[in-house]
């Protein structure tokens, strides 16, 4: 089982991170992406989905036309782990925003 991070080992991920943020009261990152259409939204997400699968790490996303909300979370442990950062990473690189 993956480990939980500290709270200052997330917060010194974050500064490195590309527009992720704490989410209040929970121990999860989120982030916003943006894109110009629903198709772009839709490749993102197929790519993401490919990338948890492969990871057996799934995020937990919502998704409106050309936007989709991302919070990520290891449940098992409890908080963010590096799979958590890693995910972020991933997702980042795939929406040209690394």
């Amino acid at each position: 089982m993956a480990e939980k991070l500290s709270p200052q080992a997330v917060a010194e991920a974050l500064k490195r991170l590309n527009g992720w943020v704490p989410v209040p009261g929970r121990d999860a990152v989120q982030k916003t992406f943006q894109f110009k259409n629903f198709s772009q939204a839709w490749a993102f997400m197929s790519r993401a989905a490919l990338l948890a699968e492969k990871m057996n790490h799934h995020p937990e996303w919502f998704n409106v036309y050309s936007r989709v909300d991302v919070t990520l979370t290891t449940h098992d442990a409890g908080g963010v782990t590096e799979s958590d950062l890693k995910m972020a990473e991933k997702m980042d690189a795939f929406a040209g925003q690394s």
